[in-house]
């Protein structure tokens, strides 16, 4: 059990425990228990984190991603993703969180809380210490919000070239199909009072011992991955590598930046699910990691093209909030800094070099940013949590109260280059057949010609600014 636990050491976000509640496990208290150990501190922070992260996609994102795509196209960026957090939110009550967060075995759990079914102001859910807990409806918004904005991040790889209802299509399917058991197979488990008497009850990754702190896997590999399929199946924008197709307002596109590191504090010190030191961790490592992200890749751009650029900076900014993600409650602020020097060069050298020798139209590096720096932040995760190097290691949890367990860096790599593996084939297979499937029944990308005036007339009808 201590390699199934190895995910252990405050690794992830948790799953409710009412569906196990109900099984009366021995030791785990009830729900009149629960009550008298949740903090204020604890709920209040969840509950500001969870607005943090719902910065992020709106309007952080839309405006990442809006001043990145030329003026004809801007709205209707806007609008996919703010519809998208909408569309994301209702299907996440009505079964996503059941799916994701409720006992069922190690791939998806079940609908027993379907709808929210039984789930109310008197029950709770599982924080990463014995004894604590939080308002399940306060980690029912936290993760709400990550499965608004994962398939929002998705459409950056294709913007400029998709419909808009068969993109909505897409994103209830995906979520339903490839979100959902991710964030089970990753972050559900039966918490560390309930564990003892239910060892067996957590998602295949989890149980392998994967560490994922905020989403590395779940969101960033999982979203890049995605993004990539679609651009290679819907194909290159009109006029790709013939015309100007550079981004309308890089002042926009620093502004979504900025707020996308404010909110990004949520996402990641938001995932310890308490107001404690390893948030305070979490939230350091997140703000040194980007600091140092974003000056490698002007570095960078400074070697090989002689100056650095705004773009390059924002962009290497996120590729550090990326990298950090899964190792934000691991890592030591020196660990944090190195994978933040690290994981711009290799982003930049695949939206720069890789992306133009394959020839595929990732409009505004989906894949290059979040699929790569997720794949090296998910690996690197493994590296930064050693002991040795100021990590957090990780806690057996089958002990009563949890222990620290022996680490082993090698062993954890192993381990987490399997989760990722497990994750692309997973999201890159799936979103293939969906993307498929969609174009074939409703046809997924506008006409050349509606293409060439804009999607912001040809698909609402309005514009962006008036000229």
């Amino acid at each position: 059990m201590k390699k199934a636990m190895g995910m252990g050491g405050l690794a992830a976000l948790l799953g409710a425990l009412p569906a196990l509640a109900q099984d009366g496990p021995i030791r785990a208290p009830d729900a009149a228990a629960m009550a008298g150990m949740v903090d204020k501190g604890d709920t209040t922070w969840m509950m500001v984190s969870s607005a943090l992260v719902l910065l992020m996609s709106i309007p952080a994102l839309a405006l990442f991603y809006g001043g990145l795509v030329r003026t004809k196209n801007m709205l209707s960026l806007l609008m996919q993703v703010f519809m998208i957090v909408s569309v994301a939110a209702i299907i996440w009550v009505a079964y996503g969180y059941s799916l994701a967060f409720t006992s069922g075995g190690p791939y998806i759990g079940g609908l027993s809380k379907a709808f929210l079914a039984g789930v109310n102001t008197g029950t709770y859910a599982a924080t990463f210490s014995n004894n604590v807990y939080i308002p399940e409806y306060a980690f029912v918004i936290f993760q709400m919000t990550f499965a608004c904005i994962t398939p929002a991040l998705i459409v950056g790889a294709f913007a400029e070239r998709i419909k808009f209802w068969p993109l909505m299509f897409f994103v209830v399917a995906w979520l339903t199909i490839v979100y959902f058991p991710m964030a089970h197979m990753v972050w559900y488990w039966a918490g560390p009072d309930f564990l003892p008497d239910a060892p067996t009850d957590y998602g295949l990754l989890w149980g392998m011992g994967a560490l994922d702190f905020a989403g590395g896997t779940v969101v960033h590999i999982n979203a890049g991955v995605a993004g990539l399929v679609g651009c290679i199946v819907i194909g290159k924008r009109v006029g790709y590598g013939r015309e100007n197709l550079a981004p309308h307002s890089l002042t926009m596109t620093m502004i979504g930046a900025s707020l996308l590191w404010v909110g990004w504090f949520g996402f990641n010190a938001g995932s310890n699910l308490e107001a404690n030191g390893l948030a305070a961790l979490a939230f350091l490592n997140t703000f040194v990691a980007t600091a140092a992200a974003a000056l490698s890749w002007s570095i960078v751009e400074q070697i090989h093209h002689g100056r650095p650029s705004l773009l390059g900076a924002v962009t290497g900014a996120v590729a550090g909030l990326v990298a950090i993600t899964p190792a934000s409650g691991f890592a030591a602020p020196m660990g944090a800094i190195i994978l933040g020097l690290v994981v711009s060069p290799v982003c930049y050298f695949f939206v720069s070099v890789v992306k133009k020798k394959l020839g595929y139209d990732d409009s505004l590096d989906v894949f290059g940013v979040h699929g790569i720096g997720g794949i090296i932040g998910a690996i690197g995760t493994a590296i930064v949590a050693a002991p040795s190097l100021g990590g957090q290691g990780f806690f057996d949890y089958t002990q009563f109260p949890a222990v620290v367990g022996e680490y082993s860096m090698s062993g954890q790599i192993v381990t987490q280059i399997k989760a990722v593996l497990v994750t692309v084939f997973w999201s890159g297979v799936v979103s293939f057949i969906l993307f498929k499937i969609i174009d074939m029944v409703f046809g997924i990308r506008p006409t050349a010609e509606d293409e060439r005036q804009g999607l912001d007339q040809t698909s609402h009808g309005e514009s962006a600014y008036n000229m």
